[in-house]
């Protein structure tokens, strides 16, 4: 669709839509930044409608999804720094500041709603599992690539690919003796959607590591680790979520050297012996 004003699309089609699109329009129009942020499920819930009833709304005004439609509106409606930036800045305010708050508050707050259970019992199934697959695509597979950087030193069997067809491939082998850890910041891509049914298809438990808890992909788990940034879903590459999921990772790993015991050291110093020995 061209770029043409996602508002004045809604007011132009307005009288043909249905009585519930009505009131999605109503809304919106009311409300039109506030429309933005929310995952396409919360709002809903805000509206009152059903998700496809969201997505049949955004259809008719002639996008392909929800999606798309979200991004036009966040055009028209979120100042251009606040998309760089996954918040409001001035022309005042340093950029180094507003980064480095950011990051703050985003672990702060994530600390604060910080599921423990979801941790430990992550952790107690990637002891016992007889293989861990890391999953993630885009800027999710950074994360993954770290949690397999991480993860390898404890001896335990690792499996980790940076291609969408590689990872599907190696989904397919799953069972349900493995544990799958999967990572997306908004929980909803059709890749990553299509990697976690694999898994799912063949028994292997989900841990779901996401900023939207209630994404499509945290519906497919028990065990969702979040990181609760308070920005805007539209950042797929939030550098504050991206912090925090490191730091999650990292939690991960400590919580399985802890129940190794003596087994995790060792191999953890079988590790750094090899890598000693290609220093100066």
């Amino acid at each position: 669709m061209n770029e043409v004003s996602a508002i004045y699309t809604i007011q132009s089609k307005y009288a043909s839509l249905s009585t519930k699109e009505k009131k999605i329009a109503d809304f919106i129009l009311k409300h039109p930044k506030e429309s933005v942020n929310p995952s396409i499920e919360e709002l809903a819930d805000r509206i009152g409608i059903s998700e496809s009833t969201m997505v049949r709304f955004a259809r008719k005004l002639g996008y392909t999804g929800y999606q798309r439609f979200r991004i036009a509106l966040a055009r028209e409606t979120i100042p251009s720094n606040e998309q760089v930036f996954e918040i409001g800045v001035s022309d005042q305010e340093d950029p180094i500041d507003t980064v480095f708050k950011n990051a703050q508050d985003t672990l702060n707050e994530t600390y604060k709603r910080i599921n423990r259970t979801a941790l430990q019992q992550v952790g107690k199934q990637f002891s016992e599992a007889k293989s861990i697959y890391l999953m993630g695509l885009g800027g999710s597979n950074i994360l993954a690539l770290d949690a397999y950087h991480k993860l390898i030193r404890t001896g335990l069997n690792c499996q980790y690919a940076a291609d969408f067809h590689m990872q599907l491939m190696l989904a397919s082998q799953s069972s349900e003796d493995d544990i799958a850890l999967i990572i997306s910041h908004t929980g909803s891509g059709h890749d990553t959607l299509a990697i976690a049914e694999e898994f799912r298809n063949n028994n292997c438990p989900i841990a779901v590591l996401t900023s939207n808890n209630r994404s499509p992909l945290a519906k497919m788990t028990e065990n969702v680790l979040h990181v609760a940034t308070g920005t805007n879903l539209l950042v797929a590459e939030s550098f504050s979520a991206r912090i925090v999921s490191l730091t999650i990772i990292d939690i991960l790993y400590v919580e399985v050297l802890e129940r190794m015991k003596n087994l995790g050291v060792e191999n953890l110093n079988k590790m750094r012996n090899v890598i000693a020995k290609r220093r100066i």
